[in-house]
């Protein structure tokens, strides 16, 4: 089974299951921009038709994750049939035989942590556009592809939520909404972020700020509205996350947060499973709001 788009792009059928009357299933295809094979997964409402297409919600999963994460332990399918909203996830970095990994191995950068951005150097700047492969090639394959409309919503976890604040706050007229869990809200400010960024975007942290969602708050503000959900038991916290320094921007730009902190709540897919039907009626009150 596969299906061919304007963008010549071929796309295969993986695997498929029914689940609460929609649709789970995988897709794999070639990558112009990241110059790879990839693969995503996606779940269809039962209302999701030609004539009748749905609002679709990117998902962005976090380090060492792919698209498999968040459809088989996040829970959303029950609630995101009922609401009518379809869920993308794909993976978090370009994959492949002629794509370099981290030299040590490391679960925090190369293979698995691909951070949302388009590398600048060599070696990673050949394969590592995952911020152009979000914002332009996957949606626009999506939307050629399947019975959704242009309404987008998005969210993420961890490095994914990361991905989702900075990739919604620098494309307001793309969205409708973003959400987060667990984010690295201020990642020139942490070791996982400064790691990353001094990797692929090199030394001149200047170049940095269109990656971090705080920088982004100060620069652009943000028009969209954001949740953010994080547990205030996570082991990242202090290190990593740092959700007070986006609180702090988000309050000098006007902008429209909504940080809970969750008491007892770790890092886990335990914690999304908590919370994410709040998040999915929270995005699709916005995305209801698109379709008049």
């Amino acid at each position: 089974m596969g299906a061919r788009t304007d963008m010549t792009m071929d796309i295969e059928h993986v695997s498929q299951a029914k689940v609460f009357n929609g649709w789970h299933k995988q897709y794999r295809h070639s990558s112009l921009v990241l110059g790879c094979e990839m693969r995503f997964a996606i779940f269809l409402p039962s209302c999701a038709t030609q004539d009748t297409p749905v609002p679709v919600l990117y998902w962005l999963s976090g380090l060492t994750c792919t698209d498999e994460n968040f459809m088989q332990k996040a829970g959303a399918f029950r609630m995101a049939e009922e609401l009518g909203i379809a869920i993308v996830a794909p993976d978090t970095s370009p994959r492949g035989e002629s794509v370099p990994d981290d030299p040590d191995g490391a679960y925090d950068f190369g293979l698995g942590a691909g951070f949302y951005l388009n590398a600048t150097q060599a070696p990673w700047s050949e394969h590592y556009h995952m911020y152009d492969y979000v914002v332009n090639e996957l949606p626009a394959l999506i939307e050629a592809t399947f019975p959704v409309s242009s309404l987008r919503s998005i969210s993420g976890h961890s490095m994914g939520g990361h991905g989702a604040l900075t990739i919604g706050i620098k494309n307001a007229d793309r969205y409708q909404s973003i959400s987060a869990f667990s984010p690295i809200t201020n990642p020139m400010k942490c070791p996982w972020g400064q790691k990353a960024f001094t990797n692929y975007l090199g030394p001149d942290q200047d170049t940095w700020k269109a990656y971090d969602a705080c920088s982004l708050l100060e620069s652009n503000g943000c028009a969209l509205p954001i949740l953010v959900d994080q547990g205030d038991s996570d082991g990242f916290l202090e290190e990593q996350l740092k959700p007070e320094h986006l609180q702090s921007a988000a309050g000098a730009a006007q902008a429209q947060l909504e940080l809970r902190m969750q008491p007892g709540y770790d890092h886990s897919y335990f914690f999304i499973q908590s919370f994410i039907e709040d998040h999915l009626k929270f995005h699709a009150k916005y995305l209801t709001q698109g379709e008049g």
